[in-house]
């Protein structure tokens, strides 16, 4: 396809532009005598400029001096007939070696700096060290950083912090390259975002609910979004349970280092469900970028359609995100993958687990303990509550218990080897143990007690042994006094 003018560069443009003008005069030869007239003629015409579109003559000897140019070009006479880069072209004479090697190593330190910021900086040190040289112009360091790279970051954490001192390296030394899953439910996204809009609760404070978000990678569908108050490890496994059942188990998750993704309960229900997890690393919310694109959808485009709610409830934002996530998210077509997400959620290959029953997700996210049990009264402690142990266990002194931090309604007793849930266990009732409806302890039959056993055998032997010895007695047996007479 043949480039137009909007499709060049300046130079590139001007270059047509000069053929154009002496282009009649290369088609056709003028005759001996007849160049001079012929130039003067077209430095006589008026001619556009190709950049500014302003109107402009030019002389005779310009124009005499590009066709002669043009005329004995080798490589084209278009190409003859750009601008001649200069010969200092990518160099900054202005800034000297010395104001480099600090300009760098300030950026270096500061890499989060303007380059104002930059540039005052580097005059206070020119002020105070004069053998740096002179200081070149604020527009000439704007040029030298921008050419080599030099640019504002943003600051990744804490400026002293190693994990973001670990991130900004890391940035610096590798590529940033999107990437897909090969598979639908092969890979989940999930994050918390805080909301830009107010809901109104029912003791009457107004507070900014927080949003769980949960994306299939291949196909971007939402698998799941709940507005919450909170973003705790509670919220986060509630959301994760209505996910799976919604859309099966997938094989991996991610999501960032927050306190509810790497709580205990969180972590080991993913891996008794079988669901691999990663973290992403610190610092670099890069890595979950389909999460954080989907947040532009919700704060560009839903909520501004909840802004005219004028006490709007925190059950009528779920039910109106559920209500356009399912039927206009989820079916729009996606820019990037140019179909709808739910299109290729159910046509391609899907490497889903089937989801277990509501019963068993509950008690997959749960932390697992240990505790002694108490024989005085079978019960053992747990975050300051005491619960009964059931009889039949009474004979265990270490028990396991496996419980979720934010629930202690459910608490369940566990076989210490496979694990395997024996029962659940409650708090001690102690009214009803009071009116005396604890249940004795299970034993075996009580038998009659045996006869005296009378000395011990070992004992036995070892007299016998003494008395082999022939020694005389140990000890002398203490005079019994005489025994009054009657």
């Amino acid at each position: 396809m043949q480039e137009t003018s909007s499709n060049l560069r300046p130079h590139e443009r001007w270059a047509h532009f000069r053929f154009s003008v002496i282009g009649p005069l290369l088609a056709a030869p003028p005759s001996r005598g007849e160049l001079a007239a012929q130039l003067q003629d077209l430095a006589a015409k008026k001619w556009r400029r190709p950049v500014s579109g302003e109107w402009v003559s030019f002389g005779r000897s310009t124009i005499e001096r590009w066709y002669y140019k043009a005329l004995r070009a080798k490589a084209g006479p278009v190409e003859a007939l750009k601008r001649k880069i200069r010969s200092d072209h990518g160099q900054h004479p202005s800034v000297n070696p010395q104001l480099i090697e600090v300009l760098v190593q300030q950026h270096r330190l500061h890499p989060s700096w303007s380059y104002q910021l930059h540039a005052d900086n580097l005059a206070a040190l020119v002020e105070q060290q004069p053998a740096l040289g002179p200081l070149p112009a604020y527009v000439s360091l704007l040029r030298y950083m921008k050419h080599h790279g030099l640019i504002k970051r943003p600051r990744r954490g804490p400026a002293h912090s190693p994990g973001a001192r670990a991130a900004e390296h890391r940035f610096e030394a590798r590529e940033v390259r999107s990437y897909e899953s090969e598979y639908v439910n092969g890979l989940w996204h999930l994050d918390f975002h805080h909301g830009s809009l107010r809901v109104l609760l029912n003791d009457g404070r107004w507070v900014y609910p927080i949003l769980l978000g949960i994306l299939d990678d291949r196909s971007r569908l939402c698998c799941h979004l709940q507005w919450y108050l909170a973003e705790g490890a509670c919220e986060l496994c509630h959301g994760l349970c209505q996910a799976f059942q919604k859309r099966d188990l997938p094989r991996s998750l991610l999501f960032d280092n927050g306190a509810a993704m790497v709580a205990e309960e969180t972590e080991a229900g993913l891996g008794r469900l079988g669901v691999i997890f990663e973290n992403t690393l610190p610092y670099s919310p890069y890595q979950n970028g389909k999460q954080e694109s989907f947040w532009g959808q919700i704060e560009g485009r839903l909520l501004p359609m909840l802004e005219g709610v004028a006490d709007l409830t925190l059950d009528q934002l779920n039910e109106a995100s559920q209500a356009w996530v399912e039927l206009e998210y989820n079916r729009k077509v996606h820019s990037e993958i140019g179909q709808p997400p739910l299109q290729r959620f159910l046509n391609d290959k899907n490497v889903a687990q089937p989801c277990p029953a509501t019963e068993k997700l509950q008690v997959a996210f749960t932390r697992e303990e240990q505790r002694v049990q108490r024989r005085s009264d079978g019960t053992l402690t747990l975050e300051s509550i005491r619960f009964e142990v059931p009889s039949r266990f009474g004979h265990l002194r270490e028990l396991w218990v496996r419980y979720a931090s934010w629930d202690l309604s459910a608490v369940y007793l566990a076989d210490a080897k496979t694990g395997a849930i024996l029962c659940r266990i409650y708090p001690v009732d102690k009214t009803k143990n009071a009116e005396g409806r604890r249940a004795l302890r299970a034993s075996a039959p009580s038998a009659p007690p045996p006869a005296s056993p009378g000395m011990a055998p070992l004992l036995q032997k070892i007299l016998q042994e003494y008395a082999l010895t022939g020694l005389p007695p140990a000890y002398l047996p203490q005079p019994q006094p005489p025994q009054p007479s009657v």
